[in-house]
């Protein structure tokens, strides 16, 4: 059944192509080139916009794969009048030969030609995936968003991969996240896809991007109007999986001649179901865990943001955010407990966990910008924030006879476990022109302090007693000071970029409790360097080489460094290594492109002291998953991205990586092992008759392993969705379902040791999900800055 999302995607995807071309040289009123002059081909009959084109230093330009219709050509550009052709019928290909220009007259503030941006765009650094032209975002948070991303992989404990490596660093509209693990994905949760605008994918940042993620960076940038005047958008979803669950939001945008103010709240609630199946194998005793959960959520995203244009040259901006979720969630486990030799269990654990978790983040950001229009930027952030957690979970366990007729023993824990972090961060860049290219170069300095109290109870006779030997403290600082140099030139056909960047990480953790413990205090303080390069040669208009090189780091979140218990029942948890110690990563990655659209890459990474995920047995029949540096990984991905157009209807994204996965043990204990695998995923979308638009997606991953160790069976999903505009474009509605044929939940195994698993989880994935959207305000295009500030890599950590 998995397969077949593969197989309907694909057949649906290669189909047909269209016809003719249509080709030009646009000059001016003294025959000289023009070069990035925007040329529309408009149909005469409906005079709806078909397709465009950007004149390169020749000043050509060609229209590829027109079908048979009536047209005109608009060609615009600054400093000149448009100019529009007569209409002309495309029977077979056309030269327009020389289309001159006349300068005009008036001073022309900016020149739009209104077009769709194409679900996916290819570029030289990055990959960029248009949230508001897939209908079937429409509903999703923030984190379900990254499922459908190009490229992007969500494994079964939640975490992001990309290229066949974890380790992404996320980005907030150009600030790296302090966030991490499940924190991190709590707050993409809270964002709403009406928040988004777009995706970025970069898996080669230069040095003037932090250090962090050894699989790159993912930035999601926000909305912000660029529209002149006040306006705004009011959005309403409904999604029915197991439970029904409601999402709000609402955005406006106020900009004047000197000022800009800009803001979103959304809220999402509801209920959602998970399960989460254990087989396991120790000590000679099958325990088969099957454990099923249901989460009531409350949701609220805020962002409010002010500049203030001094003059030409200089904006002075404030951000300030907050992001604040309510999370009430009931569990039920049950797990027959059997000798390997017997058929029938001797005993069965059932358990329960009510868990009730507040959280709330705020942050801050002043900015300051300097651009001279001459090559001459100096940018300054200065950022604050906090994030609190108070999170309290009951956990009742009573062990019953083999046939569930009689309670042989009950214990009951209750768990008490708040966190706190502060953060600070300050950083500046500078970069001008030299040596007819570009240098840039900056620093940053950020101290983050978190707290974590783990208070443990034993509940006697509904009385909560503190067990001193399970309770403790766990407090850890860290500062970062960091300074990176970087240049960027163009040389005939090539164009080239070296950096380097150096980073000191000073550390402590330190453990507080009652139980004896030699270790109670981890410093750390180690500087790295951080080189990085890359090399472009433009072949011809068609084809493009790139060779880039970097090294990364990815630090322990926070939460894999608390040495505190997560538990599931009396004898699954999870707890944290306070002697973690950072995984590093060299990338080469050789890329092609084609005609600005196909694009093929090979790379291959090495990363040394990988983060693994470990199960291992524990004392009276525990078992525990705990991070570890076990392995080193050697990943090599052969990469295809293609966006295209069959017909002016039909368009579509294809995006294919093939990749291998060595983990090369440096523990007895693990068991070195390697893998091919391949994930995919496909969107074809259709403009049907009276403006409808219908959506076909969907992913498929291969067998793979997880976290080193878990080798896992293939998985995807099959989406469709419907889109529908009112009231001259103002309303939009959209309906759709997600993964169809329910093929996302995960199941695989995994073995250290003596201790044997054979897991499976999945959540309601299949959902039936509506969406309105109302855009109230004016249309004056008027672009908008683009901001970025330096507290973001640091939130991706909590």
């Amino acid at each position: 059944m998995k397969n077949c999302i593969l197989i309907i995607i694909l057949l649906i995807t290669f189909s047909g192509f269209s016809q003719f071309k249509i080709s030009g040289k646009i000059t001016d009123d003294k025959n000289t080139p023009l070069e990035a002059v925007a040329v529309s081909l408009i149909n005469f009959n409906t005079k709806k916009f078909v397709k465009a084109a950007i004149t390169n230093t020749k000043g050509n330009f060609s229209l590829l794969n027109i079908k048979e219709d009536n047209y005109f050509l608009k060609i615009e550009s600054l400093g000149f009048q448009t100019y529009k052709t007569r209409r002309f019928k495309l029977s077979e290909s056309i030269d327009f030969g020389n289309l001159p220009l006349k300068t005009s007259s008036e001073k022309l503030d900016e020149v739009v030609i209104k077009t769709e941006k194409p679900m996916v765009q290819v570029l030289a650094d990055k990959t960029v995936f248009n949230v508001q032209n897939t209908i079937n975002a429409a509903g999703d948070s923030g984190f379900d968003l990254l499922r459908k991303a190009p490229g992007i992989v969500i494994d079964n404990n939640n975490n992001i991969i990309v290229e066949g490596k974890n380790g992404v660093l996320i980005y907030i509209d150009g600030k790296p996240s302090i966030l991490r693990g499940e924190d991190l994905v709590n707050f993409l949760q809270t964002l709403q896809s009406t928040d988004i605008e777009s995706v970025e994918i970069i898996t080669q940042p230069s040095s003037k991007y932090d250090a962090e993620g050894n699989a790159g960076i993912i930035n999601i940038v926000l909305k912000r109007d660029k529209t002149l005047g006040t306006n705004g958008s009011l959005t309403s979803g409904y999604t029915q999986g197991d439970f029904g669950r409601f999402n709000n939001s609402v955005s406006f945008n106020y900009r004047a001649k000197k000022t800009s103010l800009y803001g979103s709240i959304s809220n999402a609630q509801g209920d959602n179901f998970g399960f989460l199946n254990l087989y396991r194998i120790q000590n000679n005793t099958i325990f088969d865990a099957k454990t099923e959960t249901v989460s009531d959520y409350n949701r609220t995203n805020t962002r409010f943001g002010f500049d203030y244009f001094a003059n030409k040259k200089s904006t002075f901006g404030i951000i300030l955010s907050g992001n604040f979720s309510d999370l009430l969630s009931n569990s039920n486990s049950r797990t027959p407990i059997t000798p390997q030799n017997q058929n029938n269990p001797d005993n069965v654990l059932v358990a329960g966990s009510d868990t009730n978790s507040d959280v709330y983040n705020l942050y801050g950001n002043v900015n300051y910008k300097f651009d001279n229009k001459k090559g001459t930027t100096f940018n300054v952030d200065v950022d604050f924030g906090k994030y609190s957690r108070d999170r309290d979970n009951l956990q009742p366990n009573s062990y019953f006879n083999g046939d569930e007729t009689q309670v042989i023993s009950e214990t009951t824990f209750f768990i008490v476990s708040p966190t706190t972090i502060n953060l600070f961060s300050a950083k500046a860049d500078y970069e001008q022109k030299f040596l007819r290219g570009k240098l840039s170069f900056g620093v940053k300095f950020s101290k983050i302090n978190t707290e974590n109290d783990f208070d443990f109870f034993n509940r006697n006779n509904g009385n909560n007693v503190l067990d001193n030997t399970r309770s403790n403290d766990f407090d850890y600082n860290e500062t970062i000071n960091a300074a990176y140099i970087n240049f960027n030139k163009k040389f005939k056909k090539f164009n080239y970029q070296i950096g380097l960047r150096v980073e000191n990480t000073d550390s402590k953790g330190t453990l507080t409790s009652m139980q004896a413990n030699n270790n109670n205090v981890v410093p750390r303080n180690y500087t790295d360097f951080f080189p990085s390069a890359g090399v472009t040669y433009k072949v011809n208009r068609n084809n493009s080489w790139a060779l880039n090189y970097s090294r990364r780091i990815q630090r322990p979140n926070y939460q894999n460094l608390n040495p505190f218990e997560n538990r599931i029942d009396e004898l699954s948890f999870r707890k944290g290594n306070p002697f973690l110690q950072p995984q590093y990563t060299n990338n080469f990655k050789l890329s092609h492109t084609y005609k600005y659209r196909l694009n093929t890459s090979l790379s291959y990474s090495f990363i040394k002291d990988l983060f693994a995920q470990i199960t291992e047995a524990g004392a009276n029949n525990q078992n525990f998953i705990n991070v570890r540096n076990v392995a080193n990984q050697r990943v090599y991905n052969l990469g295809v991205s293609y966006p295209s157009k069959f017909t002016n209807w039909w368009s579509y994204y294809i995006s294919i990586n093939a990749s291998r996965n060595e983990f090369i043990a440096t523990n007895p204990d693990f068991l070195s092992i390697s893998q091919n695998s391949l994930s995919f995923y496909a969107q074809n979308t259709f403009k049907l008759p009276n403006d409808f638009r219908f959506e076909v997606s969907g992913w498929y991953n291969s067998p793979s392993i997880w976290g080193g160790t878990y080798r896992t069976n293939s998985l995807g999903s099959l989406n469709l969705a419907l889109q529908k505009k009112f009231l001259d474009d103002k309303l939009n509605v959209r309906i759709g379902v997600d993964d169809v044929l329910f093929t996302s939940p995960w199941s695989g195994t995994t073995q250290f040791g003596d201790l044997f698993i054979d897991g499976s989880g999945g959540r309601d994935s299949r959902q039936f999900k509506i969406n309105l959207t109302y855009n109230f305000g004016g249309n004056e295009i008027k672009k908008a800055r683009k901001r970025k500030t330096g507290i973001e890599d640091e939130k991706s950590r909590i």
